[in-house]
């Protein structure tokens, strides 16, 4: 009979190595639920110093923009070179005050002044050669006159000696032979006289046109002539009006393109103000509207007198005229504050202006209630340098979050500590 034998099984400790390990599972697991937790109820927790909050208000909408106009003169004139080439002589500095016709500089460009001056040769050629056509015409027709004075002067002979002869024939003096040699010279005379006058007609009618087509030839000429030296003289760049020289930088040797931009000439009567504009306003931005500036203590009332609808770098350019006369002491370069109005003040909901708006789009807000803020869906109107028009979503009295949301704007909700 076998003996069973029991074997005594001793239950293992818990080593503090093994605590350790379960110790971290459990918070690795506890930290991973309260994370899916929080990210269910997308909750974010904001200090309320870091945070701007604005009430919704209800009263007067202004719709106007803000500003920042440059003083630009009310005329500028470009001077540009009609022929390219490079700065050969300066006469006149930038900012100088010049009169119409003051040269500024000099251009010098070989091959154009060669090119002219062959034109030039060529035309007073031609020119010189029509001249002479038109003397070869006139001395043809004072030879055709001298022919025609001939034959009258023979004629006058001929018709007295036939006279003579007819009574002297009559009276039996002279014979028919002496007669008839009388008679032929007479009626000869008579019939060539005829024929040149009428070759005389002829040439006339020839010669006119001729002359006349000389005359139209010269003329052209004389056209293509001055052209050509007005061209040359043109090298030499002058002033187009009376004014102040402005963006005017040239150096010996610089080259300038034909028709590129010299410098500008500023007419010195009057200044207008020039301002850049927020692509968001390009549609509702017009000429007709009016402005307002203050320079000097006094406010000046203006008219939008050009808008310039190209965008560069997010921004439009328009152009203001002063409603009376520009105010004294005013100079270009000069800024002023501008408020233009786009239309007559309404009455609206009005939201401060703010950051948010770069993270919306202005499509939804963050509505603060006991402390905590959730998102809302809204409709944001005009907009103006203080405030949005709120046209849906929000009531009078709401309070909002206006600074930036880049912290929390993919929370549903932003906890406000104090």
């Amino acid at each position: 009979m076998h003996q069973s034998m029991d074997k005594k099984i001793e239950k293992k400790r818990l080593t503090p190595k093994t605590l350790a390990i379960a110790g971290g599972l459990i918070a690795f697991v506890v930290i991973v639920i309260y994370g899916y937790t929080l990210s269910l109820k997308k909750t974010y927790t904001a200090d309320a110093e870091k945070l701007t909050i604005s009430k919704v208000a209800y009263g007067d909408f202004e719709d106007v923009v803000l500003l920042n106009a440059s003083v630009v003169p009310l005329t500028s004139v470009i001077v540009s070179s009609p022929e390219g080439g490079t700065v050969a002589e300066i006469f006149v500095e930038n900012g100088a005050s010049v009169v119409k016709g003051a040269p500024l500089l000099r251009i010098a460009n070989s091959n154009a002044m060669l090119s002219y001056t062959s034109s030039q040769t060529a035309a007073t050629e031609q020119i010189n050669q029509l001249r002479k056509s038109r003397l070869d015409l006139e001395q043809n027709q004072r030879v055709l006159n001298q022919d025609v004075l001939d034959v009258e002067n023979s004629l006058r002979t001929a018709t007295r000696q036939y006279r003579l002869d007819s009574a002297l024939f009559s009276k039996k003096v002279i014979t028919l032979q002496e007669f008839n040699k009388s008679n032929q010279d007479y009626e000869y005379y008579q019939g060539k006289l005829k024929i040149v006058r009428k070759a005389i007609m002829q040439e006339n009618q020839s010669r006119n046109l001729q002359l006349a087509q000389i005359d139209q030839s010269m003329g052209q000429m004389n056209e293509s002539l001055a052209m050509i030296r007005k061209n040359i003289e043109n090298m030499t760049i002058k002033a187009p009006v009376s004014g102040k020289l402005s963006s005017y930088d040239p150096v010996i040797g610089k080259s300038y393109n034909s028709n590129e931009m010299i410098g500008k000439i500023d007419v010195l009567q009057g200044y207008k103000l020039q301002a850049s504009v927020d692509e968001y306003y390009i549609n509702r931005v017009k000429e007709g509207q009016t402005a307002t500036c203050e320079f000097n203590d006094k406010v000046y009332n203006l008219t939008v007198s050009k808008v310039i609808p190209e965008v560069t770098s997010g921004q439009f350019q328009v152009e203001m005229v002063f409603k009376s006369a520009s105010p004294e002491g005013l100079r270009r370069g000069l800024s002023l504050q501008t408020k233009l109005t786009l239309s007559d003040n309404s009455k609206s909901l009005l939201l401060s202006q703010g950051q948010f708006f770069q993270s919306t789009g202005g499509t939804w807000v963050f509505v603060v209630n006991n402390g905590i803020a959730i998102k809302r869906n809204v409709k944001i109107g005009r907009r103006n340098y203080l405030y949005y028009e709120i046209l849906d979503g929000l009531a009078k009295g709401d309070e909002v979050i206006t600074s930036s949301y880049d912290q929390f704007n993919q929370y549903e909700e932003v906890e406000i500590s104090r």
